[in-house]
């Protein structure tokens, strides 16, 4: 795995693999991988907001210059010391290469303030919900769950969504 930086504004390189904080022409990219990937889809202005407004909380990666992952959070005011992750894109062009794992990685090791990390990931969800546990287990933090966001306070057909937290989380081993 490579190695990163508590420098939230620096990058991450392995091979033809970069990694680093958003800046707002990002967010055109962010949007196009979350359709892409068949995420659930925000307005594209609100991913050249958080791209540009939330950069040292978002993440993307570059595949030999090309935007091929993206991890999109906020630190929500209320809780500082949490970061809240919105979505994790990876393209198909760079799956197999542990990318999700190592965009949170930069972005938990390049904002140590952050100590809580949350996110709600929907119990269908497996991979994500794998992907989180993973993390918990390499950082030494304990993984909980809680209801989250239900089914019935969606306007549509949405279903719930459960919400994480990894607490007493350390560096990767």
């Amino acid at each position: 795995m490579a190695t990163t930086s508590a420098d939230a504004t620096s990058s991450t390189s392995t091979d033809d693999l970069h990694i680093r904080s958003t800046v707002v022409s990002d967010g055109a990219a962010m949007w196009t991988l979350a359709h892409e990937c068949g995420l659930d889809l925000n307005s594209s202005y609100a991913y050249l907001v958080f791209a540009a407004d939330f950069s040292a909380t978002c993440r993307i990666a570059l595949l030999d210059g090309e935007p091929v992952g993206y991890v999109l959070g906020y630190s929500p005011p209320e809780r500082g010391d949490h970061v809240f992750v919105w979505q994790v894109a990876v393209s198909s062009r760079a799956r197999g290469r542990g990318l999700a794992r190592r965009m949170l990685d930069h972005l938990l090791d390049g904002h140590p303030e952050g100590t809580v990390l949350e996110a709600t990931v929907e119990e269908s969800n497996e991979a994500s919900r794998a992907l989180f546990a993973a993390v918990a287990r390499a950082r030494g933090g304990t993984l909980t769950w809680t209801d989250g966001v239900l089914a019935e306070h969606f306007p549509d057909e949405h279903p719930s969504e459960p919400r994480l937290q990894i607490t007493g989380m350390g560096r990767p081993s």
